[in-house]
């Protein structure tokens, strides 16, 4: 065993007799015993984690008034939209909300993340965009948790921006389709998020005329507000023609590594920027995260203990909190 490996279960071994330890003193912090002076920067890492765990296992994550339908959007690729998606859709699926994720990329990540059958040919939101399909004929259970519901993307949905440009009503379709829902086999739903591909076409146009809040997660890297601007653009476009109800709500900061001068950059400009709507958590890099979905899971199910799925936790009440802050300020 090399000295890293050695290092690393005696930290293990430490946590967990701590955590033994707790239980037959009934201490209100489990790792007081721990000498965290003489310890490593990862053993810090992983109580402070275990300790933000353990404190929102007891925080509320307070149910909307009404359905909250959210829009996940950035046209950069690879900044975490799918992977925040169905994290944070997980959370709090898992403290008890009722939440549906429409799975709007063709190449249907969040299907996979969430466990969901998605083969070509599969009932989806193809189907429902296209054919008038009921949604919640094509919805499917999450295998994980309960509560939570994916309408599914094939490989169908790939010319879907193209076929949608000669139907009727085409920036409606997904509106017409979630109000039917809504209004039905779905009213007990509090969340409904929309993974939307990376580009700004009709797919993401449907998804933000019956959205009334966009979330946009931003990657701490040197192009991160590149191409923010056309975004922030394309919502108070329509906001003014086709969705007045629509704003930017949330700002999650994504792959964060506060090691680094220019992650710490990126978010103070961010945050100078967009003070109300970045939240303080970030998403730190984790491998975690990145395998979940190699299993068909988020990392909430795949690991709860992970730093990430700590932070999506962390996240998820923050948007709770703050949709139900904003909705007694009304």
């Amino acid at each position: 065993m090399s000295t890293e490996q050695s290092h690393h279960s005696t930290i293990s071994e430490k946590l967990q007799s701590a955590g033994e330890a707790a239980v037959s003193r009934e201490t209100s912090d489990p790792f007081d015993g721990l000498d965290e002076d003489h310890g490593s920067p990862l053993a810090a890492q992983m109580m402070a984690t275990e300790r933000h765990r353990r404190a929102l296992e007891e925080a509320t994550f307070p149910k909307p008034p009404r359905t909250r339908v959210i829009a996940v959007s950035n046209q950069k690729g690879g900044v975490g939209k799918t992977t925040t998606s169905v994290n944070v859709a997980a959370a709090l699926a898992k403290r008890g909300a009722n939440v549906l994720v429409i799975d709007a990329d063709p190449q249907g990540n969040a299907s996979t993340a969430l466990g969901v059958e998605h083969r070509s040919g599969t009932p989806s939101i193809y189907d429902v965009l296209l054919d008038d399909a009921p949604m919640h004929t094509v919805a499917q259970r999450c295998p994980d948790v309960d509560t939570l519901w994916c309408v599914p993307a094939t490989i169908d949905l790939a010319g879907a921006d193209i076929e949608l440009v000669s139907v009727v009503r085409r920036e409606f379709r997904l509106h017409d389709a979630l109000k039917s829902l809504l209004e039905g086999p779905g009213k007990n739903l509090d969340y409904v998020f929309i993974d939307c591909p990376p580009s700004l076409g009709l797919l993401t146009l449907n998804a933000m005329v019956v959205a009334s809040e966009v979330l946009i997660p931003i990657q701490c890297e040197y192009y991160a507000l590149e191409g923010l601007t056309q975004l922030i653009k394309t919502v108070e476009m329509v906001r003014k023609h086709l969705n007045p109800g629509i704003h930017v709500s949330t700002i999650v900061l994504t792959m964060y590594d506060g090691r680094t001068n220019l992650a710490r950059e990126v978010a103070t400009e961010v945050r100078a920027h967009f003070p109300t709507q970045t939240l303080e958590q970030t998403v730190p890099r984790s491998v975690r995260v990145s395998e979940a979905p190699g299993f068909g899971q988020t990392v909430i199910t795949h690991d709860p203990h992970s730093s990430g799925a700590v932070a999506y936790t962390a996240i998820a009440r923050d948007i709770a909190v703050r949709g139900a802050a904003g909705s007694e300020s009304k």
